[in-house]
């Protein structure tokens, strides 16, 4: 019997303030994104078990583009494992629109393709069920 868990896709989509930014030229830290994989991950807990589930630990995180404030990004958990208790995550964040401050200050394009800029391997735990 195949689990209906498996496979589940969960995606956020967030405009990145510019409080954000952290260093200079607007980036935004790496935390950022880690903290929309906790975000996604709980919609995912609350979708597969009814619960808001506990995230226990990432695995070869890799930062592959920058985050700049004035960005908008998707982030997509997918269900790649279903344990007794715990759930492997597939998880990606990805640019899909940047801001253009070179053309005025709120200039802004949909970027063709979206630039991932973060993945990673998580694990959620969820309770037992009762």
């Amino acid at each position: 019997m195949t689990d209906t868990r498996l496979g589940l896709t969960v995606t956020h989509r967030r405009y990145v303030p510019y409080s954000h930014a952290h260093y200079a030229g607007n980036l935004v830290d790496g935390a950022y994104a880690l903290a929309l994989f906790g975000d996604v991950a709980t919609e995912v807990c609350i979708r597969t078990d009814g619960d808001e589930g506990l995230f226990a630990g990432y695995a070869d995180v890799r930062f592959t583009a920058p985050i700049h404030a004035g960005d908008v990004v998707e982030v997509t958990a997918q269900v790649t494992r279903v344990g007794s208790r715990s759930r492997t995550l597939e998880l990606s964040c990805a640019v899909v629109c940047r801001g253009r401050p070179d053309r005025s200050a709120s200039a802004a394009e949909v970027l063709d393709p979206p630039i991932v800029a973060v993945t990673a391997t998580g694990t959620v735990v969820v309770p037992a069920e009762s």
